[in-house]
């Protein structure tokens, strides 16, 4: 499998974004058909892909929408295959699909809830990154890289929100895991925690969102553009640098000293 070419005679890297259709992985995938890159879009609604790729104005030959659900490894497999059979290697995984649970006392979760996002937050990052491994092990050149998203829930909670703040816990071990052992197949993977983005989802935290004391705060929210900004760095370096961790977010938004 080797670099793919594109019409001007450039190697074109190649990306992969799951939970392209929507927030961080829109902005992202956007941010990579801006640099150029060739994308395979994944997520659960096609149309919601669609639009991603006509906004974007890319050609059609640099772009792969797949409707899949990370969790399912039937559905991962195949979305790994489509994008192998099409660019023929894979140089950047970004790992980002994810859900959350409805924010109620913890002993009040269901079952459902709780594995709705463990299958989708760590199931399926786990999931994606085998097969990535898989691809990037064996391609020629060798190698690439995964960039797990993770969120400042991987270092502290928000109230209620058990099974996100454990799903993000459980993607900083898979992501040492994985840059361990992808070392000797020259795979590289990172781990970029987001704090408060501008998205339709985090809208809300302008006008209150619960704190730790069980107050009612407003929150600042960072301009989408600087994690796009960040993702890109990290999937351009070479495979002998890497950014292990990286935490972006509001300057004020309460982390550092959260509770």
């Amino acid at each position: 499998m080797e670099a793919t070419v594109a019409n001007n005679g450039t190697v074109m890297k190649i990306a992969l974004v799951t939970g392209a259709g929507s927030g961080i992985g829109r902005a992202v995938t956007l941010g990579f058909l801006e640099r150029g890159y060739a994308v395979v879009l994944a997520g659960r609604h096609k149309d919601k892909l669609d639009a991603v790729i006509r906004d974007s104005g890319a050609d059609a030959s640099r772009t792969l929408p797949v409707a899949a659900d990370v969790g399912d490894p039937a559905a991962v497999q195949r979305l790994f295959e489509s994008a192998r059979s099409t660019f023929g290697r894979l140089d950047v995984l970004f790992n980002n699909a994810g859900v959350g649970a409805p924010g109620v006392p913890f002993d009040e979760l269901t079952f459902d809830q709780w594995k709705t996002v463990v299958d989708a937050n760590l199931t399926g990052a786990f999931l994606c990154a085998q097969r990535a491994f898989a691809l990037m092990k064996t391609q020629s050149p060798r190698g690439g890289r995964i960039i797990n998203n993770g969120s400042i829930s991987a270092h502290v909670p928000r109230p209620n929100s058990a099974p996100y703040t454990a799903t993000k816990h459980g993607v900083t071990g898979l992501t040492r895991s994985i840059a361990l052992d992808g070392r000797p197949f020259d795979i590289a993977c990172s781990q970029i925690d987001i704090g408060n983005a501008e998205t339709p989802l985090t809208k809300k935290f302008l006008t209150g969102t619960l704190q730790a004391d069980g107050q009612m705060r407003p929150e600042p929210l960072l301009n989408i553009a600087h994690v796009v900004d960040a993702v890109l760095y990290i999937a351009g370096l070479p495979l002998d640098a890497n950014v292990q961790f990286l935490t972006v977010m509001a300057t004020k938004m309460p982390y550092i000293g959260r509770g």
